[in-house]
């Protein structure tokens, strides 16, 4: 395993200064995955005043309750080390009250969640790996260090964690952790939303999220009890090979794993259950749900205190999953004036990944959706007008004519709405032109 300069570094001088030193976590899982590490965590037998003290004018410290000193070492790069501790009882199922020092890396790896984490790795290339975390890896088996029931008692959002390992590195989760995440998933409602929210949106984009989520849906229901009626739902359809539920994730699994995109997918028929009708010959079916499925997403993705900027763009890819939109150029040039090139491309993608989670036999809406998609593309090649910015009119050439004040912001959009509908070119003569007939009009 090579190890950065800028972590080498770290460990090389507080080895110097007489101290143990291990890059520790997942920096050493994912190097071991041939995975490059987002992050690069060290643990030292060092206390935290000596590491103070090590790296001075470098070091600060960003969690000395828990014996965490960040380290600068460059402009742009810092490693966090934390001293060998053993975590005292936990009380609030997230963080432990107390902890203490300890001497050795075996007490300190111990107090981990699952043994892919549990293993360290130093300068001189020795692996340290008590639990068998490099053979569980090897076997794609993601387990508990010790007791799973503990593991997730003493913090909840492991049990979340332990999904998002499953579903982004495509590990499998060993039995006895899988029975204790389901048996322990009442203790996520004291972890805070935002947590949840983090945990939840990098799952969603595993390879493996489908899967993951099929597996624990009682653990989503937790923090997002709407999913539960969408279990096993039969649609009564013969559009519809899946119940609500496994139609949803089949949606998100033939989607590219972008968050809003994958959880607009997840959540794109949650309002199905409750627009459930029957007719008379036993024909299921959902008027209305597109609109229901939306008022229940907002609400769902408020309550784990998602952006503002990414809730509305998942509700309005909610929104318009459903909605029908002409493969002409008139209404390929509406959609991309009301939601941009790039919302608009991420709305095909969803309603391709609808109909592939649909009946075989109608999988033919594949050709229209490619239709769309090539008049838009051949529409952004041409420089297609659908936006204010692109008008070859502004406020100021407007303010010429004389209008002033909301006049001039109602005048761009009723042009634009020309240019858009193909009723004028996008010329500022003929735009000119077409607002003082208006005005004198």
């Amino acid at each position: 395993m090579e190890l950065p300069k800028f972590v080498a570094n770290v460990l090389k001088h507080l080895e110097e200064a007489g101290h143990e030193a291990w890059c520790v976590g997942g920096c050493v899982r994912d190097s071991l995955m041939g995975r490059e590490p987002g992050d690069w965590d060290v643990t030292t037998s060092a206390l935290p005043e000596e590491t103070m003290a090590i790296f001075k004018g470098r070091a600060f410290p960003t969690g000395l309750r828990h014996g965490t000193v960040t380290v600068r070492s460059g402009a742009d790069t810092s490693v966090e080390v934390t001293t060998y501790r053993v975590d005292g009882v936990y009380r609030d199922h997230r963080r432990p009250e107390s902890v203490s020092f300890t001497r050795s890396l075996e007490e300190d790896l111990a107090r981990r969640d699952f043994t892919v984490n549990a293993m360290a790795f130093n300068i001189q290339g020795e692996l340290r790996d008590p639990f068998g975390g490099r053979q569980d890896l090897t076997d794609g088996v993601l387990r508990c260090v010790g007791d799973p029931d503990r593991r997730f008692q003493e913090d909840a959002l492991r049990i979340l964690r332990g999904m998002r390992f499953a579903a982004v590195l495509g590990l499998d989760e060993e039995y006895e952790t899988d029975c204790a995440m389901d048996r322990n998933a009442g203790l996520l409602r004291d972890i805070a939303p935002e947590r949840i929210q983090i945990e939840l949106t990098k799952l969603l984009c595993g390879k493996n999220a489908g899967w993951v989520l099929e597996n624990h849906p009682q653990i989503v229901g937790v923090f997002w009890p709407e999913i539960l009626p969408m279990i096993d739902f039969d649609q009564r359809n013969v559009h519809h090979c899946h119940d609500v539920w496994r139609h949803s994730l089949a949606a998100l699994m033939n989607t590219p794993p972008f968050p809003e995109l994958r959880t607009a997918a997840l959540l794109h028929d949650i309002g199905k259950p409750a627009s459930f009708t029957l007719d008379e010959n036993g024909v299921g079916h959902f008027y209305g749900h597109g609109k229901v499925s939306t008022a229940l997403a907002d609400d769902m993705l408020r309550r784990l205190k998602f952006s503002n900027a990414f809730r509305e763009r998942t509700v309005r890819l909610i929104e318009w999953h459903d909605r029908e939109i002409p493969r002409t150029d008139k209404g390929v040039r509406r959609a991309l004036r009301a939601l941009g090139e790039e919302e608009l491309r991420l709305l095909l993608d969803l309603k391709r990944a609808d109909n592939l989670a649909q009946a075989s036999a109608y999988h033919g809406r594949q050709a229209e959706i490619q239709l769309a998609e090539e008049i838009l593309d051949r529409l952004i090649e041409e420089d297609a007008c659908f936006s204010l910015k692109q008008l070859a009119v502004n406020g100021e050439d407007l303010k010429a004519l004389g209008l002033k004040g909301p006049a001039i912001g109602r005048a761009l959009e009723r042009l634009l709405n020309l240019v858009v509908d193909g009723g004028l070119l996008n010329e500022r003569d003929v735009l000119l032109e077409a607002l003082q007939k208006k005005e004198s009009g």
